[in-house]
């Protein structure tokens, strides 16, 4: 099983990140991964081509099934940021 600790220098892999958690839940698959996570198999393929980001929801579900925190999810992925910001265009209506 990958060390959480070793990853101090990594780039962005979410991959990194669901690999990590088939192999902790024991699931064989994305598919067995999507299963426990709630979610359609595509999502998760969607996150693998970095198609999707992996939201806060997504990150609150990985983080309920895994016990990790979110901070050691992030840093699986080489998410090292430290604040998030949210874009003022993100609160504008879509017209």
């Amino acid at each position: 099983m990958t060390d959480i600790s070793t990853l101090e220098n990594v780039d962005y892999d979410p991959n990194r990140l669901l690999d990590f958690l088939i192999e902790k839940m024991r699931t064989k698959n994305d598919a067995g991964l999507s299963r426990e996570l709630g979610v359609a198999p595509p999502v998760i393929s969607k996150i693998r081509h970095r198609r999707l980001p992996v939201g806060a929801s997504m990150l609150i579900r990985m983080h309920e099934i895994s016990d990790l925190s979110i901070r050691e999810l992030r840093n699986l992925m080489g998410d090292r940021r430290e604040k998030h910001r949210i874009s003022p265009e993100q609160f504008k209506p879509k017209v």
